[in-house]
């Protein structure tokens, strides 16, 4: 493999790497501050199109190979990806002053980009690692409230503990096989070893840790509410994404079989089910949206249960639904000095009096990640049932449509507070500002693209 053929397969990562240089370099200098935003966000932008256009060429190569490839489907979802921390730079701008945001989120992302192109578990475990880390120190970079500290532990706890799952099932799949290759996962899935299905059933739980499935969920809402908005955002879309994307890649083209169907379908169902009823209660927007994606992540991994023909356009295309209906709600959040305040669903009431713009914005979000028809959340969770009924699994089926039903209600009842409550005007709470309003057309110009030709986009996938 050429030096030209790796630096083109990896060119979304150089850029990235690049873009990571360059900061660094500002901060050193001393100009990060007026920089660093712009600089972050033209390389992120420069590695989605770069990705992007690799893709539409039909591009693949692996320059280390057994370790990192490239295909186009690779390459399209993380042209995906990249695209998703776009809006969360332009957030940034109000709650984060230096380059520091800016060079751990091009640090994360390409840990993400490094997880879509694994082909061994220990390109896998880099990936996680550098996705992870940096977002470690994002939780607690914005210090807006007490809490922030403590999630930022919580979320570290969280992480370390998946990671030593993923080693210890890792280190169990090579005993047993004899291979680090990532095709060693979905062959062990039918095998009748011991030592091999204890390394699965650690490497899946690992990644129910890093998604916040239940029962491995509890400080995941503390560690969304404590972050501030961008750092919110980021998880619940790129992050999720990365973790998400990493778990289909990995168990490749298996179909599913006793006993490994059951731990599959049980844990996301109940997520699903938790997840929705948890989140009725919340008194948060913020803390909600954790909740809800506690339940998201459910119907994603619901996804491995379906035909591995369908499983990754299903899985690509509920996360863009999902993840620009996640950005358009962070986005359209009225700005407010105070944090704590800021998203509490009491100080939404009336917003439609105050801020018209944000209020429809909100609405827009909380219809879509309900699945309310022609929203795209619809499409995207109508992709992932059809196919679990297309891989025979029509009970499983079933049981989640039905708990996608009990989420409709907070969703609801978020549009209820901004649009049919008394008006209730908090200090200067009035609807998205400066660069957030950019993200927030951005990104319902794409939610618009997606529910209105979303056979076109599905086809890409």
């Amino acid at each position: 493999m050429t030096s030209h053929a790796v630096l083109t397969a990896m060119l979304p990562e150089h850029l990235l790497l690049l873009g990571i240089v360059l900061l660094i370099g500002l901060e050193i200098a001393g100009r990060g501050q007026r920089a660093a935003l712009a600089v972050g966000f033209a390389f992120v932008a420069a590695a989605a199109a770069a990705a992007a256009r690799l893709a539409l060429d039909g591009y693949a190569a692996a320059p280390f190979a057994g370790h990192f490839s490239v295909d186009p489907s690779s390459l399209l979802v993380k042209a995906m990806v990249l695209a998703f921390a776009l809006p969360v730079l332009l957030m940034s701008r109000d709650d984060f002053v230096g380059g520091e945001f800016p060079i751990l989120l091009l640090s994360s992302l390409y840990g993400v980009c490094l997880l879509q192109s694994a082909d061994s578990f220990p390109t896998l475990f880099l990936g996680l690692e550098l996705m992870s880390l940096p977002v470690y120190v994002l939780v607690l970079l914005a210090y807006r409230r007490p809490e922030s500290a403590e999630a930022a532990l919580k979320y570290l706890v969280l992480g370390g503990t998946a990671t030593a799952m993923f080693l210890m099932g890792a280190s169990l799949l090579y005993g047993s096989s004899g291979s680090l290759a990532i095709d060693a996962f979905p062959r062990a899935l039918g095998s009748s070893d011991g030592l091999a299905r204890a390394a699965i059933v650690l490497v899946v739980l690992a990644f129910f840790l890093k998604a916040a499935i239940v029962p491995f969920h509890a400080w995941a809402p503390d560690a969304y509410e404590g972050a501030s908005v961008p750092v919110t955002a980021f998880m619940a879309t790129v992050v999720k994404a990365g973790v998400v994307l990493a778990a289909v890649r990995l168990f490749g083209p298996a179909q599913l079989a006793s006993p490994m169907l059951e731990l599959i379908a049980a844990l996301p169902l109940v997520s699903i089910v938790w997840g929705n009823l948890a989140a009725m209660r919340q008194p948060s927007l913020r803390r909600m949206i954790a909740y809800s994606s506690i339940a998201h992540a459910g119907y994603l991994f619901y996804a491995l249960l379906g035909d591995p023909a369908g499983r990754l356009q299903a899985v690509a295309f509920y996360l863009l639904a999902y993840g620009l209906m996640n950005l358009l709600a962070f986005a359209a959040l009225p700005a407010a000095e105070d944090d704590f305040g800021r998203d509490r669903l009491d100080n939404l009431k009336g917003l439609f009096q105050r801020s018209p713009f944000a209020a429809l914005m909100l609405g827009v979000a909380m219809l879509s990640l309900a699945g309310i028809p022609p929203f795209p959340g619809f499409v995207a969770k109508f992709m992932i049932f059809r196919n679990v009924m297309a891989a025979g699994h029509t009970t499983y089926a079933v049981l989640g449509l039905v708990g996608s039903y009990i989420g409709i209600y907070f969703y609801l009842r978020v549009i209820q507070v901004m649009f049919m409550s008394p008006d209730r005007a908090v200090g200067e709470n009035r609807g998205p500002r400066g660069l957030a309003i950019g993200a927030t057309v951005g990104c319902l110009a794409a939610a618009l693209v997606t529910a209105v030709f979303p056979g076109w986009v599905i086809a890409w996938f």
